[in-house]
């Protein structure tokens, strides 16, 4: 059995959608002390009281301190399936306001949170304003200047198709491989609102942001559009600048086969309003 497998013979494989604030949490993964809030350490407590026994969690992707998701999937097995509305509404009653369960659903036993997924999609929320939203306050990034919007898309289009990101991965990044496929990159706005909406195969630890903490500079002027392209050739996270703050981060959906028969993996911010 690999750390990745949670497999229990005999038992049932579950799959859940999970949404949370990450605001007040130390990210998604637990950690060794339990003064560490994660939202994998409080999920995990709240599925052992339902399940009665133990149970630990395989998510679709780690996400960060500080990062929100709209529809992050998780796996775990249980000896007895305690039926959907024992683990939405009952998880849900043992879990903080800023975690809930979206839906579950049983799966087959080749099904893995992480290893199954063909996809994901994050979006990057950013409130063009002079003043910092008080009651948004966490939940997305204020830029307190203009934006060229059709700069930034021109170096996100730079993006596009399987490449080597070791400019915009952690240094403390542990893929064996700084290879990804992004299908689609994007900067949109909605009023006072623009966001990158990025979807891809897989990323990097801290790709995202350090994507965003680029297109950033370009959209302020102070670089041009083709320094993206730059950036990808020169294969230097050194050469790539600040990453941008978690606040305005959202994992939003995670693609699956379609013989897993999930429900709807694909979950935009509210804010943002209807999809």
């Amino acid at each position: 059995m690999t750390s990745q497998d949670t497999t229990i013979p005999g038992g049932h494989r579950l799959a859940l959608a999970v949404e949370y604030d990450g605001s007040a949490f130390n990210g998604w993964q637990r950690q060794q002390s339990p003064d560490i809030p994660t939202v994998q350490a409080v999920l995990e407590s709240a599925l052992s009281q339902v399940a009665n026994e133990p149970v630990k969690t395989v998510c679709a992707g780690r996400t960060d301190s500080g990062v929100h998701a709209t529809c992050q999937v998780i796996h775990f097995e249980a000896e007895i399936d305690r039926g959907e509305k024992a683990w939405t509404r009952g998880v849900n009653s043992l879990l903080p306001g800023s975690v809930r369960v979206i839906w579950a659903r049983g799966v087959p036993e080749d099904f893995h949170a992480r290893f199954s997924a063909t996809g994901r999609r994050y979006v990057y929320l950013m409130h063009q304003t002079r003043t910092a939203s008080a009651l948004h306050a966490g939940k997305l990034t204020p830029v307190f200047h203009a934006l060229d919007v059709e700069a930034m898309n021109q170096g996100a289009s730079c993006l596009l198709g399987e490449q080597d990101f070791s400019s915009f991965r952690a240094a403390g990044c542990q893929s064996r491989s700084p290879n990804r496929e992004v299908f689609s990159a994007e900067i949109k706005t909605r009023g006072e609102l623009c966001y990158l909406d990025i979807h891809a195969n897989a990323f990097l630890q801290h790709m995202v942001r350090n994507i965003m903490g680029a297109l950033l500079e370009v959209g302020r002027g102070d670089k041009p559009p083709r320094w993206i392209a730059e950036l990808l050739a020169a294969k230097d996270r050194t050469q790539a600048g600040i990453a941008a703050a978690p606040d305005g981060l959202y994992l939003m959906q995670v693609d699956y086969p379609q013989e897993f028969a999930l429900p709807e993996t694909s979950r935009l911010p509210l804010i943002l309003g209807p999809q």
